[in-house]
């Protein structure tokens, strides 16, 4: 899917063509009262096409009623087109993906022998074997190995991406390519849910629902419809006692005008295009409830590693404490590594290499592996002579030794401090009772991070950065990073806390990270972005799953999800403003005959009653085609404060709204006095 395609192309239009006629049946009409109301004015007209005296006798001439009827039948057909125009995209998307979709061989381990099979035969917990050149069967995470995988079917990048067991880069998706090397992958969904099944029915539209704001907008809308049809209805009783007889087709042409046609035809599809343009930037959005909430975020808490920082920390130096040579603390850390299967633990055993240190890979045969997790912030071996070997959070391993009757040594602090002032990460490594030192793990902040928070600011957006470094490390990078607060030593309910206290106040919040750690935290967040690079925990819990991996496209989310609002506010406001004019143009030419004096309400000085009915009417048909680029496209974003923006938006579509039509009708008019 590349985001920058063409956001109209010669079949989607075609097609949509098509769609628009296909839709005119009434059962789907029915779901969209507003334009529901013009069609079956368009039926009624019809009818008097064909039999004027249908409905009683008539003195209006057969053309008028032709010319109503096909006027209330293009306006039903653009709006129909709107909506099949923003639908077509995404099932254009989708075709695309659904050929990405294959059914392919795969090798299957049971009891560490291979068995041949179709992809379609595998199931959740199965493990597959996927080597150079393969096509990987299914969704599923790697659990032995590192491999590079070409992605470019969903994300459309050509660059391949390393996948490895053990980290937050272990999730891999099913139809993309192994380009080297071999991995070993654990199956995590059935045939049919799949991560690409799910792309797929969501781009097209498949299981889109309604946002509450479309739903209480439409409510109104709709409720506005039956006023002006209760007023049109009773129309004709306060026509007789002025002696005025309204025809069906003058009082039709009336009701079509007052009602929010406008905003009804293009509901829908600002609905649609708003999704789809979260889509144009490789951003799957589960919902339209998450685009909407995404406009208006007041908090985004952000992983720091893999998000701020580029995430790959790799041991850069040792850094040993008094009593201990260097050499030492370089062995009892390649030890500690030995079947640690972390970016970090393996850039450890690289730097032993480089140092000519290597640790004796049999100590860790039969040993008790000690896995890291949030909670205790270590890793490690028991080996099986009874020795514990602990690497992890210095704080963490300082209570460790603490609790076994061990001394920490008066340097440990500053040495931690001094790559904790760097922007690094410090590791602590310890043997039982004894401390030996602190490994030098270096990340970097990712160019143009400052710039970006910058831009959050701006929009009024507090960025807070969770981290589980020690306080100084995260000082460091959240100062060079630019955001606003930041939490260290954090721990996966601290993340859930801090979203809850911001919700807690009445601010939206939205979360993005990778791992299985985040998971809890992107679950509770108002707005949920996971790196479809991250793990499959993230990606279940997220409402948003951004394909390219890159943390810093909330900015494009964000600002989509805003322009989503401000264009539905932006059209709403010129539905409404565009009806005053039309009041002006319709209202006087029904009761002038009758009512002298309200010939001074004809301020547009229209040519005939039958004129001025159809130059309304043909300008509240034309209108819809013409907002369709903007519905589909969006009202431009900027960074400004609510004030502003509110009063940009009445100035531009509220008075645009009222002078356009004037303009317009008046126009129609002439033209139609030169055809007559």
């Amino acid at each position: 899917m590349n985001g920058r395609q063409s956001m109209i192309s010669g079949p989607i239009v075609r097609n949509a063509l098509k769609d628009s006629f296909v839709k005119l049946d009434p059962r789907l009409m029915i779901k969209n009262p507003i334009m529901f109301v013009v069609e079956i004015g368009f039926l009624i007209t019809l009818v008097l096409v064909f039999v004027p005296n249908a409905f009683g006798p008539s003195q209006v001439e057969r053309w008028f009623n032709v010319v109503v009827a096909l006027i209330l039948f293009v306006t039903i057909l653009f709006a129909n087109f709107a909506e099949a125009l923003a639908e077509g995209r995404g099932k254009a998307q989708a075709d695309s993906l659904k050929k990405t979709k294959k059914d392919v061989a795969a090798k299957k381990l049971v009891n560490n022998k291979v068995q041949h099979l179709s992809s379609v035969e595998l199931r959740k917990g199965d493990i597959v074997m996927v080597d150079q050149g393969e096509l990987i069967p299914g969704d599923g995470e790697v659990i032995e190995g590192l491999a590079s995988v070409d992605e470019s079917a969903i994300t459309g990048e050509s660059a391949p991406v390393l996948k490895e067991a053990g980290g937050d880069f272990s999730s891999v998706t099913g139809g993309t390519r192994v380009v080297s090397d071999s991995i070993k992958v654990r199956i995590t969904s059935d045939p049919g849910e799949s991560f690409l099944d799910r792309m797929i029915s969501l781009v097209e539209g498949a299981k889109r629902q309604k946002t509450p704001n479309e739903i209480a907008l439409n409510t109104v809308l709709t409720s506005l419809t039956l006023i002006f049809l209760i007023v049109v209805v009773t129309l004709p009783y306060f026509g007789a006692y002025l002696g005025v007889k309204l025809e069906i087709p003058v009082l039709i042409a009336l009701l079509v005008c007052l009602i929010p046609t406008t905003i009804g035809g293009l509901l829908s599809a600002i609905g649609i295009a708003g999704m789809d343009r979260v889509t144009q930037f490789n951003v799957l959005a589960m919902s339209g409830k998450a685009v909407e909430a995404a406009g208006d975020i007041n908090t985004i808490i952000l992983d720091k590693t893999g998000t701020i920082t580029y995430g790959n920390r790799m041991a850069s130096d040792f850094l040993e404490v008094e009593g201990v040579t260097k050499n030492e603390l370089a062995l009892w850390a390649a030890i500690s590594s030995l079947r640690d299967e972390t970016p970090e633990g393996r850039s450890v055993l690289e730097l032993n290499k480089k140092l000519g240190i290597e640790a004796d890979g049999s100590l860790a045969v039969g040993a008790g592996i000690i896995e890291f997790t949030a909670e205790t912030r270590m890793s490690g071996l028991d080996l099986k002579d009874g020795r514990k070997v602990r690497k992890g959070a210095v704080d963490a391993v300082r209570k460790w030794v603490e609790e076994q009757g061990g001394f920490i040594p008066a340097n440990l602090k500053s040495n931690a401090d001094a790559v904790a002032s760097q922007g690094g990460t410090p590791l602590a490594v310890a043997v039982d009772q004894k401390l030996y030192g602190i490994i030098y793990l270096k990340d970097t902040v990712k160019p143009g991070m400052r710039e970006r928070f910058e831009q959050m600011r701006q929009m009024g957006i507090k960025t807070v950065m969770c981290t589980g470094d020690n306080p100084l490390t995260a000082a460091t990078i959240a100062k060079e990073a630019g955001v606003d607060d930041f939490i260290a030593e954090s721990k996966p309910e601290d993340k859930i806390a801090v979203i809850r206290r911001e919700q807690a106040e009445g601010k939206l919040v939205a979360m993005t990270g990778d791992g299985t750690n985040d998971a809890p935290a992107l679950a509770q967040a108002d707005v949920g972005i996971a790196m479809n690079s991250g793990t499959v925990a993230a990606k279940e819990a997220a409402n948003m799953v951004d394909l390219d991996s890159d943390p810093s496209k909330i900015i494009e989310v964000v600002s989509i999800g805003k322009q989503l609002l401000m264009t539905r506010g932006a059209l709403t406001t010129f539905s409404i403003a565009n009806d005053i004019a039309k009041y002006f143009a319709i209202i006087p030419a029904m009761f002038m005959l009758a009512i002298p004096q309200m010939q001074a309400l004809n301020v547009m000085n229209l040519a005939s009653p039958e004129s001025a009915i159809l130059s309304a009417l043909i300008f509240n048909a034309v209108i819809i085609p013409l907002l369709i680029p903007l519905a589909m496209k969006g009202v431009a974003y900027k960074p400004m404060s609510s004030s502003r923006l509110l009063s940009r938006n009445v100035l531009v579509y509220g008075l645009g709204g009222v002078i356009l039509p004037f303009i317009g009708i008046k126009l129609i008019d002439m033209i139609l006095q030169l055809w007559v």
